[in-house]
């Protein structure tokens, strides 16, 4: 049976390629290398993964393990139950094995119920195979080639197949088509709705299905509570029932249907009295479970949604004049060229860097007072992050103290602001059904009130960061222990976020209608557009206290030129900031108000553009943080971190005090494009050395020994600038497009006036003029034929320049 075949195969050949599968360390289940899934029925047919392997408590692949008897070349049933976990779990690889057989599926490949069991099989060996294979195999599966990096190269060369796509990718598509569906009925059903009504009740919509049906996957909510009631006619009452009872269950925002006391939410009102059709409703609840359902939700990691919603919420529904509904980009996402989701191990990096830094050997009672802020959360893929290590540093402390102490601990009092005035001290860790340690749902929920905040200006944004949050708080839990929680200390499952994420505009404060007569001159749209947001008021207990503030600010901001800001924004920003200049970009606002925000000593992790390092723009905002903080480390990203954008980036930390002596830790990525995994220390560099007014530019690769010759040139009197301007050369927008040879004008016969000779940096040496190859073509306003140069019309018509220029922006190849 498949009890004796683990056992006395399969344990021991994983455990002859490095892995402790019987854990014979005795790590705690979060740390293991080999975590044994307990059967879990999950409908009538699926299953946990039986072995899941990791790295750092990071998942590589699964391994799901069969009886003797199965034939698991050709059987289709477990190859599509292994994939759809493999899938779900947004992982490359997973194994599929009796011993006897083993397969190796890609699970890059979207799975479908009628594959068949060859379908993404990139590998397959028998019990005969072994021995003569072993190097292969071990090349790849053996912890210590995981370790060396073999795992991920071979996964890597087995990637852009045909078919293969992200689960996160398939899933964006799946809520966009719900999103699409629902709008239009409910805009078709409900025609008194507002524009913001109607958005307000799909996303709630959404995400109150995505929620129940993740909630029946790990065994909190009855498995297929959706599904039945699509048997009969009226789902949507049906679906706003389910939806009270979670209230009375959960005590989230997420479902808020009656006033009570303490409850920062507005009770709603409106989605219980919508129409929606049956036909809508059950064309997205049929369709969430198997076999139709590619997705195992109970293997979806929490942070994959913050990946999809953050794709999702670049789209808004508007109205037509007939009240149809439209689905659009949104116009700031527009110009900001789209939506870039974080990488997870940026996220990380950041944290461990700041959150981790906080936290190091601190007891969770001390770690009670951090306060730590994403003030542009989004979907919430740092305070996730944030909230994740905090959830795996208290467990790991408890589990220790528990083995000094030989008792179980009870967690710290709740702070004032999330408990009111009630002391509570229960229990911080529990033994479950299968022998591991896992934190109480009483103290997840303590960690998250205690630790965590955000805000964004977006009101969706702001409700899927609690989204996910709860989703957290989730994990590891099942019906069982929810119910004791409720049974022990009348407590409902989750808390209300409404205290800790909140709605608003983090760089524009009320002080933005100057007068009380100034606040009439704007409209409700225009105040809802500005949102305007006061940090003392939202967050009182925070900047009340005698060292104010938050101890750290951690993020992504947004990325937005001053040409795309409204102008009375940028008014207010001019008048309101110290460091905004010229051309400036939001996000060097969000470093300046996050240098405020933060008390002293706190720490400020961000991923911004590498041209905060010597742009003209951030001059005033260099000066700012090498005078009021202490840079700590510098990462240079170089480009290609977010999908489709080449825009330089590193990482920012800096802690708020003042010490002029203080070096900053500089790593750099030599190939670009690489990713933070490949930057390389480069050394501690002064940046005051290159810091000098009126420019303060930030030169990170200075080594001490070229340091010190430039502190020696700057004691001169005669500098470069005293005898040439030096200025951001031409931008074409399109350099394919305009940027030609000799050759080129030669052959084409273009007209010499228009083309002017081009140096680039490549072609600048030391000691030689440089040799001109490249001339650009030059069209002063290429918007408008009566205010460009004349070109010889036969040789280079107008209609085809803006041909080619399109041709260029659509990848084609030009000229």
């Amino acid at each position: 049976n498949e009890t004796q075949l683990r056992s006395e195969f399969i344990n021991p050949y994983w455990e002859a390629l490095g892995w402790d599968v019987t854990n014979k360390q005795g790590y705690a289940l979060p740390y293991r290398d080999v975590k044994e899934e307990f059967p879990l029925k999950l409908g009538l047919t699926t299953k946990s993964p039986d072995y899941c392997f990791t790295i750092a408590g990071k998942p590589k692949f699964f391994l799901e393990t069969k009886k003797p008897s199965v034939d698991i070349k050709h059987d289709i049933d477990p190859a599509y139950q292994l994939r759809r976990y493999g899938w779900s779990g947004k992982l490359s690889l997973s194994l599929l094995s009796d011993f006897e057989e083993m397969s190796v599926y890609d699970c890059r490949i979207k799975p479908k119920k009628t594959d068949k069991s060859s379908i993404a099989r990139i590998n397959y060996f028998t019990f005969r195979d072994y021995i003569d294979k072993w190097d292969e195999i071990e090349s790849v599966f053996a912890r210590e080639s995981i370790l060396r990096g073999s795992f991920d190269k071979y996964t890597e060369s087995k990637k852009g197949k045909r078919g293969t796509t992200e689960v996160d990718s398939e899933f964006l598509k799946e809520i966009e088509k719900w999103r699409e569906m629902l709008a239009k009925n409910i805009a078709l059903r409900n025609p008194k709705l507002s524009v913001r009504e109607l958005n307000f009740a799909v996303q709630k919509t959404i995400d109150r299905i995505i929620f129940l049906r993740m909630a029946e996957d790990r065994g909190i909510e009855n498995y297929q509570q959706l599904y039945t009631i699509c048997s009969a006619p009226n789902i949507y009452e049906k679906l706003v029932e389910i939806f009270r009872t979670a209230d009375d269950k959960y005590n989230s925002g997420l479902f808020h249907f009656k006033d009570e006391s303490g409850r920062t939410s507005d009770v709603d009102s409106l989605t219980p009295k919508l129409k929606i059709d049956d036909k809508t409703l059950k064309d997205i609840l049929k369709n969430l479970y198997y076999p139709e359902c590619p997705y195992e939700f109970s293997a979806l990691p929490s942070e994959i949604l913050g990946n999809v919603y953050e794709q999702f919420l670049g789209k808004v529904i508007r109205l037509t004049k007939s009240h149809q509904a439209r689905i659009e980009e949104k116009p700031e996402v527009k110009k900001a060229g789209g939506v870039y989701y974080t990488p997870e191990y940026i996220v990380e990096y950041i944290v461990e860097n700041t959150v981790g830094k906080l936290c190091d050997k601190k007891t969770p009672k001390k770690i009670t007072e951090l306060k730590i802020l994403d003030p542009a959360c989004g979907s919430g893929s740092f305070l996730i992050g944030a909230y994740k290590y905090l959830l795996d540093y208290h467990l790991k402390w408890y589990l220790n103290d528990k083995k000094k102490k030989g008792k179980i601990p009870k967690q710290p009092e709740l702070s004032m602001a999330a408990k009111g005035k009630r002391k509570t001290y229960q229990q911080a860790v529990f033994q479950s059904h299968d022998g591991e340690w896992n934190l109480t749902t009483s103290e997840k929920k303590r960690i998250l009130l205690n630790n965590i905040y955000g805000v964004d200006i977006d009101t969706q944004a702001v409700e899927v960061t609690k989204l996910s949050l709860l989703l957290k708080v989730l994990e590891n839990e099942n019906a069982e222990s929810l119910k004791l929680t409720g049974m022990l200390f009348k407590e409902r499952a989750l808390p209300d976020l409404g205290h800790n994420i909140k709605c608003g505009n983090s760089l524009i404060g009320s002080d933005f209608y100057t007068g009380g007569d100034q606040l009439q001159m704007f409209d409700p749209e225009e105040r809802y557009r500005i949102n305007a947001f006061d940090w003392h008021d939202e967050f009182p207990e925070i900047f009340k206290a005698d060292n104010p503030g938050f101890d750290a600010v951690i993020g992504n901001p947004p990325y937005l030129k001053i040409e795309h800001i409204i102008e009375a924004d940028r008014n207010y920003y001019f008048t309101h900031s110290v460091t905004c200049i010229k051309r400036f970009d939001t996000f060097g606002l969000f470093i300046e108000k996050g240098h405020i925000l933060l008390k002293d000593s706190g720490l400020f992790g961000m991923i911004v553009p590498s041209t905060l390092l010597n742009n003209l723009t951030f001059s005033k905002l260099r000066h700012y943080l090498i005078s009021k903080s202490i840079i700590v480390e510098i990462v240079n990203l170089g480009g290609r971190i977010f999908q489709f954008v080449n825009n330089d980036t590193l990482i920012l930390i800096f802690a708020k005090s003042i010490n002029n002596k203080a070096l900053t830790k500089v790593y750099d990525v030599k190939k670009y494009g690489a990713g933070i995994q490949a930057a390389k220390f480069t050394g501690d560099v002064d940046l005051n050395l290159s810091a000098d007014p009126p420019h303060y530019s930030f030169e990170i690769r200075m080594p001490k020994c070229v340091a010190d010759i430039f502190s020696k040139m700057k004691s001169s009197d005669f500098f470069l600038r005293d005898v040439c301007n030096c200025f951001q050369g031409f931008v074409t927008g399109g350099n394919q497009a305009y940027i030609v040879s000799k050759k080129v004008i030669s052959e084409k016969k273009l007209e010499k006036e228009i083309c002017k000779p081009a140096a680039f940096g490549r072609d600048i040496s030391r000691y030689a003029p440089p040799d001109i190859d490249k001339y650009v073509i030059y069209l002063t306003r290429i918007d408008s034929i009566t205010n460009f140069p004349r070109i010889n019309k036969h040789l280079v018509p107008y209609k085809d320049v803006l041909k080619k220029k399109r041709e260029v922006k659509l990848g084609r190849q030009p000229w």
